[in-house]
């Protein structure tokens, strides 16, 4: 098994729709955990299926503390954070294929 690769994630319902904050330390299944409707919740009820922002943290501790700190910030200034990577709101699981 890989070692785990701590992240925090941004999944959108659609361009600048639904947000949803996670932090793990298997972002690929993850994010197919979300789009397969596996765990019932958030995600499953407003239809998050689009990966639109992430990045990747040193520990747990450190990745846990930045989703909380972005789970605080005002809704203009996470669709800012999204739009300064990834401005037209592309789904970026096949980043992660790749």
């Amino acid at each position: 098994m890989p070692p785990k690769q701590p992240a925090v994630y941004i999944m959108a319902s659609s361009e600048r729709g639904t947000l949803y904050i996670g932090a793990t330390g298997d972002l690929k299944r993850r994010v197919w955990e979300h789009r397969d409707g596996v765990v019932e919740g958030f995600t499953q009820r407003y239809g998050l299926k689009r990966l639109v922002w992430f990045e990747f943290h040193p520990d747990f501790p450190t990745a846990i503390a930045r989703e909380k700190q972005l789970k605080k910030w005002e809704r203009a200034w996470k669709l800012e954070l999204i739009e300064s990577t990834n401005p037209i709101w592309r789904d970026l699981l096949n980043d992660l294929l790749d």
